[in-house]
């Protein structure tokens, strides 16, 4: 059984910088520490840009570098125009650019603007009086107060990290500000057109400038409100506050503010790349497409977490899944944006979810692990859409080991779960050690800590050789480092780190993997993910046995397997694919690719 085959815009098959390019994700806290306090660096990031450019790494997306308290891991900018000393200086940056730039890499830097730091000069300014000038880039509100007199917040909102209220009081003014993350990150008032000159003439344009070649923008669709900040229906009764997400995700002028970022920008500039993050939007296709939609002039692409709740949703609640619904998300997107001539942002990793081997592969044993985690390269390689890597994927790092206890856990999302569900449980069964094996389920499978441990470049060296000799790193560094590492990997033809650079020429080379229409075979399939790509006249046969047992996949008569064919690729190794009369037989976890002319 197939499903049909899709036609596209025109637009959609128009050759770009932006859709081509494999841009690889920096978290820089874990990545190269240069110094040895413990933390990575810019300094650091510069002596491996050797190793991405031969990996097959055209951009990088470098995660917050701004000085900031660091309360939410860089997330809290407390300066746009300086670089928090921990990583290095403006000038480290300079370096990194020119370096990059004389290796024809480009670099995208975040950019967090739905909020700032509560040590942002604009926030320290806004709280000191009502009639501050700044006053209204942020969002005050007077307090509610109950029929017996009690002080109440201006609505039930329900910050992001906790299940605390969205609002903090500020006793200096008598009133309540924003934040729906922590209470240090005071959500930014984008009503007030100050606050959008600001940040597109003192934050964009400034590192643009500086020589950026682009923004990954930080929940974007956060940053257009509904005004009137009307309460959140009561989705759970059992807490006081409620998620806020129809109230402020993808508000009423949020097509509006990123047209106008377009344009006073200058983003329609074909050599910068724009990405947003669009969280909190939960499986509606129709809601996030006009973003991208060139007609629109507003992003290139979008990360979209439909894929990334298959097995859970909220994060930290974990759920089994069937490889049918993970090949139904996937679908929906492929045709979704083919048939409207939008842009898919490829990804399973980034530095807010755990590991992808350890969440859609098989870490049971060393030969599953390093076959489950190529065969993920193998999907990701195929998709149409940009391709994104997070450090570490392409070595297969996996999530923590089990015995790590809470205290190994930076994250304060993590943090707060697992305090607060201690505290609640502690009343709830009146005893002082509760129950909690739900709390570590969630955490062991799907906490954010996974993916921030440190790079695990070498094993004979202590920390991995991601820090000095003798350092202690601000994350505990993975126990099986000494198994899984860059260097061990390198000098391995057969390591995933390999298939990761073959697999990067493969998607280079024939250009159905990036641009083909994408035709779903066989989604009933519990074991094999199969499709094709087809760009003009080159076809791409994709099939990826997800189970850990051999398969037979009988192909579709109407696909067909070809007398010749042009190229394959292939997890294992071998000369030929397993061809038996229009069946191919698939050991376990294997993911074979063939391209021929259609």
């Amino acid at each position: 059984m197939t499903t049909t085959v899709q036609t596209a815009p025109q637009h959609f098959q128009e050759r770009a910088l932006f859709k081509e390019c494999c841009i690889y994700q920096v978290y820089p806290a874990s990545y190269a520490d240069s110094n040895g306090d413990g933390m990575g660096d810019i300094p650091g990031l510069v002596s491996k840009l050797d190793y991405l450019k031969d990996l097959g790494v055209d951009v990088i997306w470098l995660s917050p570098v701004f000085k900031s308290p660091f309360i939410d891991n860089g997330y809290d900018v407390s300066d746009y125009q300086a670089i928090d000393p921990r990583f290095g200086t403006l000038e480290d940056v300079d370096i990194l650019i020119d370096e990059m730039h004389k290796r024809e890499m480009k670099l995208v830097m975040d950019l967090i603007v739905n909020h700032t730091s509560d040590q942002h000069p604009w926030f320290v300014e806004a709280r000191k009086s009502k009639d501050n000038p700044y006053r209204d880039f942020f969002w005050w509100r007077p307090p509610r107060f109950s029929p017996e007199g009690e002080r109440l917040p201006p609505n039930n909102w329900r910050e992001e990290f906790s299940n605390g209220s969205a609002w903090e009081w500020d006793e200096v003014t008598q009133e309540y500000y924003l934040h729906l993350y922590t209470k240090e990150q005071p959500d930014l008032n984008w009503e007030n057109p100050a606050v959008r000159t600001a940040v597109y003439e003192d934050i964009m344009k400034w590192w643009l400038k500086r020589g950026c070649d682009g923004f990954r923008m930080d929940v974007i669709n956060l940053i257009s409100k509904d005004p009137k900040l009307p309460d959140a229906s009561v989705r759970d009764p059992n807490e006081t506050f409620q998620w806020p997400y129809e109230h402020c995700a993808n508000g009423p002028r949020i097509h509006e503010f990123l047209q106008e970022m377009y344009r006073e920008v200058g983003l329609d500039n074909p050599n910068l790349i724009t990405v947003g993050e669009t969280p909190f939007t939960h499986h509606d296709f129709d809601v996030l497409v006009p973003y991208v939609l060139p007609e629109n002039k507003e992003l290139q692409m979008i990360f979209q977490f439909e894929q990334q709740e298959v097995d859970g949703y909220p994060q930290l609640v974990p759920r089994d899944y069937l490889l049918s619904e993970l090949k139904a998300i996937t679908s929906r997107w492929q045709v979704g944006m083919q048939e409207r001539g939008g842009w898919n942002s490829i990804f399973l990793e980034n530095h807010d979810v755990a590991r992808s081997v350890s969440r859609f592969g098989d870490v049971s044993t060393p030969e599953h692990r390093a076959a489950s985690a190529k065969l993920l390269s193998a999907m990701q390689c195929t998709l149409s859409g940009t391709l994104y890597i997070y450090q570490g994927e392409e070595i297969a790092m996996a999530n923590v080991p089990t015995e790590w206890p809470i205290e190994e856990y930076k994250d304060v999302a993590s943090q707060a779960y697992y305090y607060e569900e201690l505290a609640a449980r502690k009343i709830k069964q009146g005893i002082d050690d509760p129950d909690l094996a739900d709390v570590w389920d969630g955490l062991r499978r799907k906490a954010r800590d996974h993916a921030r441990t440190p790079m695990q470049w070498d094993g004979t060296l202590s920390n991995a050789g991601f820090s000095k000799e003798g350092a202690e790193p601000w994350m505990r560094v993975h126990d099986d480092y000494r198994e899984w590492n860059v260097a061990t990997q390198k000098s391995d033809s057969n390591s995933v780190l390999s298939f990761w650079k073959r697999m990067l020429a493969f998607r280079k080379k024939y250009l159905s993997c990036t641009y083909g229409i994408y035709t779903l075979l066989s989604p009933d399939d519990e074991k094999i993910y199969a499709y094709t790509k087809d760009y003009k006249e080159e076809r791409s046969l994709v099939l990826l046995n997800f189970s850990k047992k051999s398969e037979a996949y009988a192909v579709p008569a109407e696909v067909g397997l070809p007398e010749k064919i042009t190229d394959f690729i292939g997890n294992f190794p071998g000369d030929t694919p397993d061809v038996q009369g229009g069946t191919m037989r698939l050991r376990p976890y294997e993911a074979i690719v063939l391209v021929y002319q259609k």
